[in-house]
């Protein structure tokens, strides 16, 4: 796995790493230098080296730099000269590294694969509201992406929608989703199924303006998913289908909606609801709709982010029954 070095002034690097850490899961081979007011390039250049003494590769090394042309950089640059399977790339951001870290999954990437596609993947993580501050698009471009709508009964692709994933969030589209899973499962729409958020303009804005870069969010209600997956025209979509609760996921799969696996990210508490782990809380009828869904063959796992293990779903159904339980008895 290619060995990442985060090098800035001041704490920057170590903040985005602790940031890093919160999106995409704590990650190994990472180590942080900063620059700090009392220290000169000697000593920077000391912290460097060790470092990267620290890795477990030193072969494939990869140094994601706060501001080329500073102290970080150049002292950076020069301790790299002769390792030619070393790459280094300015402008560290938050997107960056959590590109970084879902690109290295890769074992056959070298640091030099990486940086090439972190130059134009780190700047997509720049945006800005009001979007009509944005660069003005090409005319070319513009025409391209307001295409007119494909005819109904078009086949496109097997003419059967690739569900890539499910995911079950009380939180639905933020920033773990939208950069740790997205990454892993590599949609080309994400689409968030809710009657509850469909119908709530706020709610849905916030959440189409939440989708990753070259990854549109869509919000349907449960209605329009059930027509989706029996519309030939989506047969190109690789969609990650993100639901509120167990209960909108039962609703469209028995609509008829081909789902097998599901992820439960979080399930928020509330009255009447226990806590089974540390991000998910069960009520009787999260209980119920959860065995159900698996009677009708859907297997699920219990992970927030794609690097930890899955929680033991059996065990979490096994708590949270005898947790209601005794909540009932008090």
């Amino acid at each position: 796995m290619v060995g990442i070095v985060l090098a800035s002034h001041g704490d920057l690097a170590a903040g985005v790493r602790q940031t890093g850490s919160m999106v995409f899961g704590d990650q190994e081979n990472v180590a942080v230098v900063s620059l700090e007011p009392s220290m000169g390039p000697d000593d920077f250049r000391a912290n460097l080296e060790k470092a990267v003494a620290s890795l477990e590769d030193q072969e494939q090394v990869l140094f994601l730099v706060d501001l080329w042309g500073g102290t970080p950089f150049n002292q950076t640059s020069a301790f790299a000269k002769g390792h030619d399977t070393w790459a280094i790339v300015t402008g560290l951001n938050l997107p960056m590294l959590i590109e970084a870290y879902s690109a290295r999954i890769d074992a056959t990437k070298s640091a030099h694969d990486i940086a090439a596609h972190l130059v134009s993947e780190g700047r997509k993580g720049v945006r800005v509201l009001p979007e009509g501050l944005e660069p003005k698009v090409t005319a070319s471009k513009a025409a391209a992406a307001h295409a007119g709508a494909i005819a109904p009964g078009t086949v496109l692709g097997n003419g059967k929608i690739d569900i890539a994933a499910v995911r079950i969030d009380t939180r639905l589209l933020h920033g773990q989703v939208a950069t740790a899973w997205t990454k892993q499962i590599a949609p080309n729409r994400i689409i968030v199924v809710s009657d509850g958020v469909a119908h709530d303009e706020l709610r849905k804005t916030m959440i189409e303006q939440a989708a990753p870069p070259g990854v549109p969010a869509n919000v349907v209600p449960i209605s329009k998913m059930v027509e989706v997956a029996k519309d030939p025209r989506f047969g190109a979509t690789k969609a990650f289908l993100l639901f509120e609760t167990p209960q909108d996921l039962l609703k469209c799969i028995e609509g008829g909606v081909d789902i097998k696996k599901a992820n439960i990210g979080s399930m928020a508490h509330s009255v009447g609801k226990v806590v089974v782990t540390n991000a998910i809380a069960m009520g009787e009828d999260d209980v119920k709709t959860i065995e159900r869904l698996r009677e009708l063959g859907v297997e699920f796992e219990a992970r927030k982010v794609p690097s930890d293990a899955s929680e033991n779903v059996d065990a979490m159904l096994k708590k949270a029954k005898a947790d209601l339980a005794a909540q009932a008895n008090q």
